[in-house]
């Protein structure tokens, strides 16, 4: 056998006899568990085998990661040639057991993170030792995107972890630090730097010549006992129950694995990877599992790394960051900002108010040092980073400003005039603004065109999601800085047109307005609240607004000049100046549609059933079921047709990541899909009958139903800009002008004309 070298990897065979391949995908932007690199490991693998002259093969990573996973691109035909895909699996996992039963040793040299794949890559290998790093992480995430671990870990995690162990990595998609991976039984040994780990793999292989794997090995003993063992039973069983009360049936993946585990464990290793194989290939059939790999993978993965910026604008960098207001949500920002390594001026109304903003950041960082994941170092430098302030002035030199005061417009006001008066006029100022529109709001710049709202969920630090919204003026520049700034902090943007509420905060708004008027309408709280979380909501839509404050939602009304155009809306707002007036306002304050008692768990307040005379009888659950799912699809679908949002993708990315729209769904938007396209029409037109004029479905989604089209077809109607417009009329105008002998001047003709044209096809 020879050395090898190709775009997957290179071996070289030393004077020991023994091999190193190192994995190096130069064709790929991280090293991926493919067709193709499997069929060409299984091939070397053989040969390693079959060479009497050499010992072994270490398997290692030429990359900082060894190998993340599968390659999801692969997948994007899924489901549709199961016979195929079956006999496909079936054939790599043969390659893989004349691996393990080859009699020569493989030692997989685990020198950055495996998950998925490639953990099962690892786990072919008769031994597996991680370098001690703690950025190195271990797991199958499978199950996060509607799969199970289809290359064997899902039959083989038990035989190393025992049941229990593995059921918590493979139900979850549990991901582990070294340490902990040794702990449970993942991996056999740690090194404490690569040259170490090498020498390890090397002693390792030329003291076991002929290795046997658990699974092959008759006298191996399952960690914690086998599946007809007490301990067995009794976490099967247990799984069982937890798995429906935690997935309410929406997930199979879950339901599958927890198959795969029990048949598994109970016929030969062969039997069980088959069993796996059929399960892994019935579930790449499935919707759920479409859906979660095309938003919470791919849709994700693309928003990461900044698609939705302009190509035209060069790279933004933001070194010093300017935000107003230090309350939770500046706080949040000014964390995140820092911890990217920005320099961070906080600025509040006092400098004891902006230390207050800064001991946030103190707080989370202190946590993450007593949970071992950062050092009293590396708090301070981030601390450095922090300039708290009252001063208008510290914001001279800023490359970016945010705006996270009140959600008040003449502050807003107040402080964009403040502030714009020392920012450079080719810079950047955003506003976090939830709900004001950012048109509104830009009227108080001096440079609308780099004006542009930056929208974060709380608390900041956690959550992934940034909706970006681009006001009537807003330029590209302004777009690009947004996006590389939010993709520059480690958050997921979407990129949204100007409306009331925007994207999130108005689709959001139906969901919980959808709770109320069930409410009224006598339909017992807890049954609305334990639907919607069967559905796989997060929480209810009444527990969500005790959360947010009826405070918020009472201001957020009576802030909108529009409030008194929409019955629904005013009819939200007595349901909760009500409330409010019997002293029912939020969580924060103890007492909202919930009880919350200190020192205890919060209960539905009794007085719910008095006040709006429950009727169990009154809707059947399917119903009410519909009409919170439903409604948050057809608004987030106005959104689209209106233009708000740009795609389908951004819709569902926002719904799941900024309000927990369940990802089995694939989103607000692939809902309607999921549904079914036509069957949601019906259900709307009947809502509408019964219950409104909000269940009203626009006539492009309706089209689209008619014609047996999918959501995903869904493709915006051409709308020439002003620009565009002007330069068609102008010279039938001329021409018109100089026909008719009008002595006034052309230009001002034009003007006039022009001007009231554009006015009739909704241009200012």
């Amino acid at each position: 056998m020879q050395n090898i070298k190709n775009d997957f990897y290179s071996v070289a065979i030393g004077e020991d006899g023994i091999a190193i391949m190192t994995i190096d995908q130069v064709n790929n932007p991280t090293n991926l568990f493919s067709n193709a690199f499997i069929l060409k490991f299984a091939k070397v693998a053989k040969e390693v085998i079959a060479d009497e002259s050499v010992k072994g093969m270490i398997v290692t990573s030429g990359r900082s990661m060894f190998m993340p996973g599968a390659d999801l691109r692969e997948l994007k035909n899924m489901g549709a040639d199961p016979a195929k895909q079956l006999e496909g699996i079936l054939q790599f996992h043969k390659g893989f057991r004349e691996i393990e039963k080859g009699g020569k040793p493989f030692v997989a040299a685990i020198n950055g993170t495996a998950m998925g794949g490639g953990l099962e890559l690892c786990l072919v290998c008769h031994h597996r030792i991680v370098l001690n790093n703690p950025r190195i992480k271990l797991g199958f995430p499978e199950s996060k995107v509607g799969l199970l671990p289809g290359g064997g870990g899902t039959v083989k995690a038990p035989y190393l972890m025992g049941i229990q162990n593995a059921l918590m990595y493979l139900l979850q998609g549990k991901e582990v630090r070294p340490q902990q991976a040794l702990k449970d039984g993942l991996v056999n040994d740690i090194a404490e730097n690569q040259e170490e780990l090498i020498e390890k793999a090397k002693a390792w292989i030329l003291a076991n010549p002929t290795p046997v794997q658990p699974w092959d090995n008759k006298k191996h003993k399952i960690p914690g006992g086998g599946f007809w063992s007490p301990n067995g039973v009794q976490t099967l069983m247990g799984a069982v129950g937890n798995v429906s009360k935690m997935t309410h049936g929406n997930y199979p993946a879950q339901n599958y694995i927890l198959q795969v585990v029990h048949d598994g464990l109970q016929v030969p290793i062969d039997r069980a990877l088959e069993v796996e194989a059929r399960f892994f290939t019935k579930l790449l059939g499935s919707k759920e599992a479409k859906n979660m790999i095309r938003t919470g993978f791919m849709g994700m993965q693309a928003a990461k790394k900044g698609k939705a910026r302009p190509k035209s604008e060069p790279k933004y960098e933001v070194k010093k960051l300017g935000i107003l207001g230090a309350g939770m949500m500046g706080a949040g920002i000014a964390y995140v900002s820092a911890k990217a390594g920005m320099e961070v001026i906080l600025k509040d109304v006092s400098v004891e108010n902006a230390e207050k903003g800064k001991a946030y950041s103190t707080m989370l960082l202190d946590k993450r040092i007593k949970k071992g994941r950062s050092t009293e170092e590396k708090k301070q430098a981030l601390l450095s980073r922090i300039t708290p302030t009252d001063d208008p002035n510290a914001m001279k030199g800023c490359d970016l400003v945010i705006e996270a005061v009140f959600e008040d417009p003449n502050l807003k006001d107040k402080v964009t005039k403040q502030t714009e008066a020392v920012l450079s006029p080719d810079k950047v100022y955003a506003s976090n603004t939830s709900t004001i529109p950012i048109t509104l709001l830009a009227k108080s710049s001096q440079r609308p065109a780099n004006f542009i709202g930056i929208h974060f969920f709380s608390p900041v630090d956690k959550m992934p999601l940034v909706e970006i919204i681009v006001g009537e003026k807003t330029e590209a520049k302004a777009i690009a800085a947004a996006v590389d700034y939010t993709v520059a902090i480690g958050k997921i943007p979407i990129v949204v047109n100007d409306s009331r509420g925007f994207f999130t905060s108005r689709c959001f708004g139906t969901f919980v307005n959808e709770g109320m008027f069930l409410l009224e309408e006598g339909v017992p709280a807890a049954m609305i609240e334990n639907i919607a979380k069967a559905k796989g909501m997060p929480v209810g839509p009444l527990a969500v607004h005790d959360e947010v404050t009826l405070t918020l939602s009472k201001y957020i009304i009576e802030s909108n000049p529009d409030s008194n155009k929409h019955p629904d809306t005013q009819r939200a707002y007595k349901i909760i100046t009500d409330l409010i007036g019997k002293g029912r306002t939020a969580k924060k304050d103890g007492a909202g549609f919930y009880d919350y008692p200190k020192g205890g768990k919060k209960k539905l307040w009794k007085g719910l059933a008095e006040m709006f005379n429950s009727n169990v009888e009154t809707l059947d659950k399917e119903t009410v079921a519909k009409r919170m799912m439903h409604r948050q699809a057809l608004e987030s679908y106005r959104c689209l047709d209106e233009g708000v949002l740009n795609t389908v993708t951004d819709g569902d990315i926002g719904s799941v990541l900024g309000w927990g729209f369940p990802i089995y769904t694939g989103g607000t938007l692939s809902y309607i899909d999921f549904v079914g396209i036509q069957q949601f029409v019906n259900d709307c037109d009947e809502f509408k009958a019964k219950f409104g004029e909000r269940w009203d479905v626009p006539a492009s989604l309706r089209a689209l139903a008619e014609a047996g089209k999918s959501i995903h077809d869904f493709k915006k109607a051409s709308k020439k800009s002003a620009a565009e417009i002007k330069k068609m009329l102008e010279p039938e105008l001329v021409a018109f002008a100089n026909e008719i002998g009008i002595s006034a001047s052309v230009d001002d003709l034009k003007k006039d004309t022009l001007h009231r044209v554009l006015s009739k096809l909704g241009y200012n």
